[in-house]
């Protein structure tokens, strides 16, 4: 990723050979930006899954499906392992406290679900997986860009993941930071992309993102991962970097200091411009037209008949079936 400028006013400088993808010695110095508001979203998470398993109380209900797990952590133990094998609560527990469902949204007016899905987590192991990918991806992201443009894709990248899920997986509930954590990702593509001249080494880091995503949009094909909210909060994350990533081109922060032959007239290149429209106009369009189509009870797979395999490949080993 890219670092920015140290001095916002235009005195930083940058090399005009190019910046090279990524954190070096050299470029620790440069960074504008303490990141807060990643350590912040990792001990929500946590303190939302204390509340999760104190709600569920495990030790008080009735059992079907075996013993409690880690039964000395008392009401804070977790649901058996055949009913939930990430150690986390039941799920009429993460329905009680907020898990996207699509009757509850379309009939029950609860819209808020696509927001607060994005703060639960169906187990110990989910959190955990979310916390070190929140970890490695949203601090480089808010050390470059800040808090303000990393929170914006994060929180409507979560909610594009949200909206996809409810449109085309009506029958499961959903929760996980998945979708915004996939949002980030998709930012970091499209902030390549978009300031493709300023990078040196960009299509080394433009093939290596290709095959991080590739992977974990690979795993999302097994059973039991919300795929469609991966794909959708990538999307989103993708088309948001278009629009909030963007940086000058190469030459504009020096342009003072240069003789007035070799200084650049335009802040952006045409064809950054050409990006930042399209994905401006698709992401208005693409929010829009989701939500209305959720709100008014639309099933999606009456439109895309094959979108069930973006969620779950089944094959002879396993199921797609809840």
């Amino acid at each position: 990723m890219a670092d920015v400028e140290t001095d916002r006013d235009g005195a930083g400088k940058r090399p005009r050979g190019g910046r090279e993808y990524g954190h070096g010695p050299a470029e620790a110095a440069e960074r504008a930006w303490t990141p807060w508001l990643v350590p912040v979203l990792l001990v929500a998470f946590v303190a939302v899954f204390v509340v999760e398993m104190y709600v569920n109380n495990c030790p008080d209900h009735p059992q079907p499906f075996g013993r409690c797990v880690a039964r000395f952590l008392h009401r804070f133990s977790f649901q058996p392992i055949s009913q939930n094998p990430l150690l986390g609560p039941s799920s009429s527990t993460l329905e009680k406290m907020g898990a996207l469902q699509w009757n509850n949204v379309v009939y029950q007016n609860q819209g808020w679900r696509l927001v607060t899905c994005i703060w639960l987590h169906a187990g110990l192991i989910h959190l955990l997986a979310n916390l070190f990918s929140l970890l490695f991806i949203g601090v480089r992201l808010e050390q470059q860009f800040g808090f303000v443009r990393i929170g914006v894709i994060y929180l409507l990248s979560g909610f594009g993941g949200s909206v996809l899920s409810a449109l085309l997986l009506m029958n499961n509930i959903s929760v996980g930071a998945s979708g915004a954590l996939f949002g980030l990702l998709g930012a970091m593509f499209s902030e390549l992309i978009i300031n493709w001249t300023i990078y040196s080494n960009r299509v080394a880091a433009l093939l290596t993102l290709l095959v991080i995503i590739i992977i974990n949009l690979g795993i999302g094909l097994f059973p039991h991962v919300d795929n469609i909210a991966h794909i959708g909060g990538f999307v989103s994350g993708f088309l948001l970097g278009f629009v909030l990533l963007i940086q000058p081109r190469v030459g504009w922060m020096e342009r003072d200091d240069l003789p007035p032959s070799a200084q650049v007239t335009s802040k952006y290149k045409a064809y950054q411009c050409v990006l930042w429209v399209i994905a401006f106009l698709l992401l208005i369009a693409g929010f829009a037209i989701s939500s209305v189509m959720l709100f008014r009870g639309v099933n999606g797979n009456d439109h895309c008949h094959w979108c069930r395999y973006l969620n779950c490949v089944p094959t002879s080993r396993w199921s797609c079936e809840d």
